[in-house]
């Protein structure tokens, strides 16, 4: 980064600027952007990965929530046509808004994400994600442990899940504190995650599915039947074939999908046998 611009790193953004040159490098050559891509970049500060990332010829939007960074960027790429800035709050940003429009499976995503808001700013993407084909981010290794965890690990809970649903994750490698301005008390990790083009198990309400897990982690360390009992009947229970005297961090993904179809299938029951007594 150049001496151009000088920005202390605030701490309500949550802000760490990344200045290790062989760590960006090896991030930029993890993606290996083309000239064809349509890249985002959540939170590009100083422009460490966005000069690069504007070098490859691709589309690139880049969303900042610092005022003061996206008035610095927006002078930085002024002569450059594939670059946009867009100075936005990345939870209410619509990709859908993009132009011209996406479409299916195309959008690349890359960020720094501010670690206080990384689980917020991930569920939100994966409201558009069949949009996008892949994304890559600089994570607090704590986070990227519990997006790959498995049943039975102590990290394995409702992030994983949700993700897994989703997407393929892959943890590349991992980045020390040392290589950011300034020093954050936790290692960090880059991560990839692919969302499915098919999904290898289907929920039949997806809102259902996040919904069973959010109140079986809510309640992490009671069995599954004290935690899911106030959103499924013990008849619905039953149906499953799942032993409800387990806890949450036992269940497999595709159980947690079958509570969830079952608590849909009641659902329906209960709204055709409301229809029909109204008739």
């Amino acid at each position: 980064m150049s001496d151009e611009f000088s920005h202390q790193a605030r701490k309500r953004f949550g802000q760490n600027f990344l200045r290790d040159s062989n760590i960006i490098e090896r991030i930029v050559s993890s993606i290996a952007p083309t000239q064809d891509d349509r890249l985002l970049e959540i939170g590009p500060g100083q422009a460490a990965l966005t000069d690069l990332l504007a070098a490859s010829g691709a589309q690139l939007d880049c969303v900042e929530l610092d005022r003061d960074l996206a008035d610095f960027l927006e002078k930085r790429f002024a002569n450059n046509e594939r670059v946009r800035i867009h100075q936005h709050n990345i939870l209410k940003f619509d990709l859908h808004s993009l132009s011209p429009p996406l479409e299916p499976n195309s959008l690349r995503v890359i960020g720094n994400l501010p670690y206080n808001i990384s689980t917020p700013v991930l569920f939100h993407l994966l409201k558009s994600h069949e949009l996008i084909r892949d994304m890559v981010f600089m994570l607090q290794l704590e986070v990227v442990e519990r997006m790959a965890a498995q049943p039975g690990n102590k990290t394995y809970g409702r992030l994983g899940l949700m993700l897994q649903y989703y997407c393929e994750i892959e943890h590349l490698f991992n980045v020390p504190p040392e290589a950011f301005t300034p020093r954050p008390k936790v290692s960090s990790a880059i991560v990839r995650l692919r969302p499915h083009a098919e999904f290898p198990i289907i929920a039949k309400d997806p809102a259902n599915l996040e919904l069973v897990v959010r109140t079986a982690f809510n309640q992490r360390r009671k069995t599954l039947k004290n935690s899911l009992k106030a959103i499924m009947s013990s008849e619905a229970m039953a149906k499953t074939g799942i032993d409800f005297s387990l806890r949450p961090e036992t269940l497999s993904l595709a159980d947690y999908i079958r509570l969830s179809d079952a608590v849909t299938d009641e659902s329906i029951d209960s709204i055709e046998g409301n229809d029909s007594r109204s008739e």
